[in-house]
C-alpha cells in the first residue's frame, strides 16, 4: 500500500526546507512577510490559520494574523486591505475564506494588490495563469501539479478528469494542466454518467466537496487519483474518495489527511517568497 501513496506531508517538508534555506540566506534585506486576514471566528479557519502560522515560523518567514470582528462592514474590511496594499513591508496578503455572508468575496479578492496576491485568486493572476505568464499560482492547484511531477506522472498527452469547477481549484487547475499539454475534461456532480467519464482517465482529480463520492466504479488500475476533498463525516476527516475501497484498484493515490492539504500551505508560502523576490529585484 505504501508505494501507492503520494504523500503531501513528505513533499511539503522538502519544499518548506528549501524555502527555509533560501530565507536563511537573505542577509542584506528584510525578511519576506505574509499577513493573514480573518473575519470572525470560524473553527475550521482557526485550524488552517494555525497551520499556516506554524509553517511560517518553521521557515523563518515573518507573519501577522489580523483577526477582525464578525460584524465588520465590507467597507471597513476594504480599508484594512488598502492599508496592507500600501505597506511596503508586506509581501503577501491572504483573506481567509469563508467570509460572512454580508461580505462579497469576489470584491475582496479583486481589491488585494495583484503584487501581494499570495492566494492567487485575483482576476489578474487567474488571467496570467490561463495565459501561462504568471509567477504565482493558486496554491492548491500548484500543490497538485508539484505532487504529480514529484511522482513522475506523465502530464503531456495525459487524459485528465477534474470533478469540480471552482474558481480556486477546478478552473485554474484545468488551465495549468492544459499548459502542460494534458487533455482535460472538467466535470461536476451533475455530469451525466460521471463514473464512466471518470473511469477513462489517466489522472482523476476530485474537488467536488462530496464525501466518498469516488468509489471503485470511477477508477482503473493504471489511474493516478488526487483527492482534494476536505469533509467531516461523523466527526472524522475524509476526502471525496472512498479510500479503502479504491486504493487496491488504482496505481497512485493521495491520502486524506496528508495529501493535498499540506501542499497548499507550502505552495502558498512559496508564492509569498516569489512575490518578495519580484518586489526586491
Amino acid at each position: 500500500m505504501e508505494n501507492k501513496l503520494i504523500s503531501g506531508t513528505q513533499l511539503s517538508k522538502i519544499l518548506l526546507e528549501n524555502l527555509k534555506e533560501k530565507i536563511n540566506n537573505i542577509t542584506n534585506n528584510r525578511l519576506p512577510k505574509i499577513v493573514i486576514v480573518q473575519v470572525g471566528d470560524n473553527l475550521a479557519s482557526n485550524k488552517y490559520i494555525k497551520h499556516k502560522l506554524k509553517s511560517c515560523e518553521k521557515i523563518g518567514m515573518l507573519s501577522e494574523h489580523l483577526k477582525l470582528d464578525q460584524n465588520i462592514t465590507q467597507e471597513e474590511l476594504l480599508e484594512e486591505i488598502h492599508k496592507l496594499n500600501n505597506d511596503n513591508k508586506v509581501d503577501g496578503v491572504i483573506v481567509q475564506l469563508p467570509l460572512p455572508n454580508h461580505i462579497d468575496t469576489q470584491v475582496i479578492n479583486e481589491t488585494i494588490d495583484v503584487n501581494k496576491d499570495a492566494d492567487g485568486f485575483s482576476p489578474s493572476t487567474l488571467g496570467k495563469v490561463m495565459l501561462n505568464t504568471s509567477k504565482i499560482f493558486p496554491a492548491t492547484p500548484f500543490g497538485i501539479l508539484k505532487l504529480l511531477e514529484w511522482k513522475n506522472v506523465e502530464l503531456m498527452g495525459a487524459n485528465v478528469v477534474i470533478i469540480g469547477r471552482s474558481n480556486i481549484v477546478g478552473k485554474p487547475l484545468a488551465n495549468m494542466l492544459i499548459n502542460k499539454s494534458a487533455t482535460v475534461t472538467i466535470c461536476n456532480t451533475k455530469t451525466k454518467d460521471l463514473a464512466n467519464v471518470a473511469k477513462k482517465a489517466d489522472i482523476l482529480i476530485c474537488a467536488a466537496g462530496v464525501a466518498k463520492l469516488i468509489t471503485k466504479d470511477f477508477v482503473n488500475k493504471d489511474m493516478t487519483v488526487i483527492d482534494v476533498g476536505a469533509n467531516f463525516v461523523d466527526g472524522k476527516y475524509c476526502g471525496d474518495v472512498d479510500f479503502d475501497q479504491v486504493i487496491d484498484q488504482v496505481k497512485l493515490i493521495t491520502p486524506v489527511p496528508g495529501g493535498v492539504g499540506p501542499m497548499t500551505i507550502a505552495c502558498l508560502l512559496e508564492n509569498v517568497y516569489n512575490l518578495y523576490l519580484e518586489k526586491n529585484k
